[in-house]
């Protein structure tokens, strides 16, 4: 009898943590090498990381939260207990990581920042929303 290998898929929450490396990691413009020079792996090590296919061990974590400029916390940050990808209740958490681990949720967020005008803001908000109620 031949057994099948097993496929592992990654935990939720290593997913959320390597959502939240990624997101620190592009909003500090820094490249997935520098990041991994700064913590002593391979770039590809911290791919792994960022996909959440390989789990970040604590000391890890916290070289990688030093590196980026955030305490280790910020990585758990509103993270509402154990939360599975398969649940029918909608997330806006997940939705919003998802958004800002994108380069276009990054860009977009922080092209945003910078407006000061409040009735830009309102009216580029207005704008997005009937893009998307088209779309």
């Amino acid at each position: 009898m031949l057994s099948r290998p097993i496929i592992k898929t990654p935990n939720p929450i290593d997913i959320y943590v390597g959502r939240r490396i990624r997101m620190r990691r592009v909003w500090n413009d820094m490249t997935q090498t520098t990041l991994a020079d700064a913590i002593g792996v391979t770039f590809q090590q911290v791919q792994k990381y960022e996909k959440g296919t390989n789990r970040v061990g604590a000391s890890r974590l916290n070289e990688i939260a030093a590196a980026l400029g955030v305490p280790p916390s910020y990585f758990f940050e509103e993270m509402s207990g154990h939360q599975d990808d398969t649940s029918d209740k909608p997330n806006p958490n997940k939705e919003l990581t998802e958004f800002l681990s994108s380069e276009e949720g990054l860009a977009l967020n922080r092209a945003f920042a910078r407006i000061r005008d409040m009735r830009v803001r309102r009216r580029f908000a207005s704008l997005v929303e009937t893009l998307a109620a088209q779309g």
